[in-house]
């Protein structure tokens, strides 16, 4: 079992910064891969980014890309997501999400874990 809890959404301007941090609790946090999503208003969820049990590895939605980074400290038992140059569209609840398999993060498969969420509200 694994607890995830994000934290680090608030209201922001268009244009700024905003770096969301999940912290996770329970079973071994190195075994997993970690992902972020995000659902925003009247839409579905969707991927935003994913990084693989080590931090070698990443991958980006295309909105996300040159704008969003992703990182981990397995000493920590935490991932961040920095996200840059926000837009009023990115306005969502963002997900922090646990799965063994890297490739499932954003391929469609339903993770093993996933948090809260924490809300992100970005002012034009």
């Amino acid at each position: 079992q694994v607890q995830l809890v994000e934290s680090g959404g608030r209201l922001v301007q268009a244009g700024g910064a905003l770096r969301l941090s999940c912290a996770a609790s329970g079973d071994a946090f190195s075994s997993y891969s970690m992902g972020w999503f995000r659902r925003a208003p009247g839409r579905d969820r969707e991927f935003v980014a994913a990084i693989n049990w080590s931090g070698s590895q990443s991958y980006f939605a295309d909105f996300a890309k040159g704008r969003f980074t992703i990182s981990r400290d397995n000493a920590k038992n935490t991932v961040a997501l920095q996200m840059n140059s926000l837009k009023p569209e990115d306005t969502a609840v963002y997900y922090c999400a646990a799965d063994r398999h890297f490739g499932s993060l954003y391929t469609g498969y339903e993770p093993d874990y996933w948090g809260k969420g924490t809300l992100v509200t970005v002012s034009s």
